[in-house]
C-alpha cells in the first residue's frame, strides 16, 4: 500500500487543465493567453504562501508550453546562462538564488523582453518584500504581479469532491473531513491520497471508509 500511494503521487503531473483556480481565475486567463501568443505582457511574477500552488502553476505553464512544440525550460535553480532567442522560462523561488543566480536572471530577462520571449518567475512575497539586487527588483516589477491565493477548505471539498466523481466513486462526507484535517494542505497531496484510496477499493474490493484512510495515511507517515 505505501508503494501505491508513492507510485501515484509521482505520477501526478501538474497541468493547467489540474490546477484548481478558485480565486486565481485572471492569473491563469493571462498565462494561457501568453502560450496562445496574444498580446500584453509577457513577464509575470507570483507568490504566495507555501501550498497555494505557486510550483504548480510555473510547471503546468512550462509543460503546455512544450506540449504545444514551444521552446521552454522550468528553473528549480540555476538560471540558464546561454538561453538563447526567444522562449519560456519559468522560474521557481526567486528568494533563494545566490548573486550569482540573481545577476544571471537579470541578463536572462532583458535576452528574453529583447528577443520576444516570455518569463514567469514565483516567490514567497511580493517584490518589495524581496531581499534580492535592486536592478532585478526592478525587472521583475515592471511586469504583471499577481499573488496566487490558496484554495479554502470549502474550495479544497469542491474540488476533491468532483475529483473523486471523475474517477467513478463517491467520497463520503466523513472521509473528506478527515483528510483534511490529518493531511497536507496542498491540493496535489490531497488528489493523490483520493487516487491512492480509489485504487485499493479496486483492487481489495473494500468501501471507502475513514479506517481505510487511517490505514493509508500512517503508511504515508512512516
Amino acid at each position: 500500500m505505501k508503494q501505491l500511494l508513492l507510485d501515484i503521487a509521482a505520477d501526478m503531473t501538474p497541468t493547467l487543465d489540474n490546477f484548481i483556480p478558485g480565486r486565481n481565475v485572471e492569473l491563469l486567463h493571462t498565462l494561457q493567453t501568453i502560450l496562445q501568443g496574444g498580446a500584453g505582457e509577457h513577464f509575470v511574477y507570483v507568490w504566495g504562501e507555501p501550498g497555494s500552488g505557486r510550483s504548480h502553476l510555473l510547471r503546468a505553464w512550462i509543460h503546455a508550453a512544450r506540449q504545444q512544440g514551444m521552446r521552454a525550460a522550468y528553473v528549480p535553480g540555476e538560471i540558464p546562462l546561454q538561453w538563447e532567442g526567444s522562449g519560456l522560462v519559468a522560474v521557481d523561488d526567486v528568494a533563494r538564488l545566490c548573486q550569482d543566480g540573481q545577476i544571471a536572471l537579470f541578463h536572462l530577462y532583458n535576452r528574453l523582453r529583447e528577443s520576444g520571449g516570455a518569463l514567469l518567475v514565483s516567490g514567497p512575497v511580493a517584490p518589495a518584500g524581496l531581499d534580492l539586487r535592486p536592478d532585478l527588483l526592478t525587472r521583475l516589477g515592471w511586469g504583471l504581479v499577481y499573488q496566487v491565493q490558496g484554495l479554502n477548505d470549502a474550495e479544497k471539498a469542491l474540488a476533491l469532491q468532483e475529483h473523486a466523481r471523475a474517477r467513478g466513486f463517491a467520497l463520503p462526507q466523513e472521509v473528506l473531513d478527515y483528510l483534511l484535517r490529518h493531511w497536507r494542505r496542498d491540493l496535489p497531496s490531497l488528489m493523490a491520497v483520493l487516487d491512492a484510496l480509489d485504487r485499493i477499493t479496486l483492487e481489495q474490493r473494500r468501501p471507502v471508509t475513514v479506517p481505510l484512510l487511517r490505514q493509508l495515511l500512517q503508511i504515508k507517515m512512516e
